[in-house]
């Protein structure tokens, strides 16, 4: 029960940092390869405020989202002067900076040995202390992060950012101002993103750099790429194939030094079968051609 429990909490966790990516790459037209270091300064945020100062469940969350949100604003302004390949160059520029900071920094971020102990959260006298009471709280942040982003898919907001990835100039000749719309999505992007960031450090209770590295954005993006980007559903469907899928292969009884090649393996060849068979991705939108 506790690994159904565990498989249910990833879902949970991966299912916010996707969709808080939809809002991007699949609303905004902007690939971005430095989602998991948004995510990963969620988390170390959390951890620090947590463990370092001990600062209770609530605020703390509040603190990493906002710490994120800033730095998120910081880091635009230069990357959304470019478009097209050079955004995504820019963005993986500072996925490898924060990579490193998080891996050098010793005295502050643990640097290779990363944060030990991080508390379980404690709310109005309420201590989450096993995967089921954990559940429920990934649960309940479901239940409230989702719906402020289904909202905002909703919203003008969300529909001017659609026409902005489909012609920029175009909508530019409307008077909607791309950047400006740009820079608010991915402040938005990275605030959202930090809340399954400081879920996922307070359910381990320990952190390092190498779960926030490149290859961790690269696979946030293929969830997206896999289920579909710019809906609802595409996210999700991606997330659990993504996820459930490494677990499937258990019951081939596969050695375990093949296993992980083995899974590569699949993940590449769907992304392969993917891209010429359905581009938009297995719950992605029909496309008349």
């Amino acid at each position: 029960m506790n690994y159904l429990f565990h498989m249910l909490i990833m879902i949970g966790i991966y299912s916010m940092a996707a969709y808080s990516l939809n809002l991007l790459v699949g609303y905004g037209g902007l690939l971005s390869l430095c989602h998991a270091a948004f995510y990963g300064i969620g988390a170390y945020a959390y951890a620090l405020l947590t463990s370092k100062f001990a600062i209770p469940f609530i605020p703390a969350m509040l603190g990493a989202i906002a710490i994120t949100a800033a730095l998120a604003l910081l880091i635009s302004f230069p990357a959304l002067r470019f478009r097209g390949d050079m955004f995504v160059f820019v963005t993986l520029g500072f996925q490898m900076i924060v990579f490193v900071i998080l891996y050098n920094w010793v005295d502050f971020t643990g640097g290779p040995y990363g944060i030990p102990g991080i508390p379980r959260p404690s709310f109005f006298g309420f201590d989450v202390n096993n995967t089921g009471e954990y559940l429920i709280l990934v649960a309940a942040a479901n239940l409230i992060l989702l719906p402020l982003v289904f909202a905002l898919y909703r919203s003008p907001f969300g529909l001017t950012l659609k026409a902005l990835r489909e012609d920029e100039r175009a909508s530019a000749s409307l008077g909607i101002h791309g950047f400006l719309h740009f820079l608010q999505a991915m402040v938005l992007s990275a605030a959202f993103v930090a809340v399954p960031g400081a879920l996922y450090a307070a359910y381990v209770t320990y952190i390092d750099p190498t779960s926030f590295s490149l290859q961790e954005s690269i696979f946030q993006v293929s969830i997206l790429l896999l289920g579909g980007s710019g809906n609802r559903k595409g996210p999700f469907v991606g997330v659990v194939i993504m996820l459930l899928l490494p677990e499937a292969l258990r019951f081939l009884g596969l050695p375990d030094t093949v296993a992980p090649n083995v899974r590569e393996i699949i993940y590449g060849s769907m992304l392969i079968i993917l891209m010429y068979a359905r581009p938009q991705g297995i719950a992605g939108e029909f496309k008349v051609r």
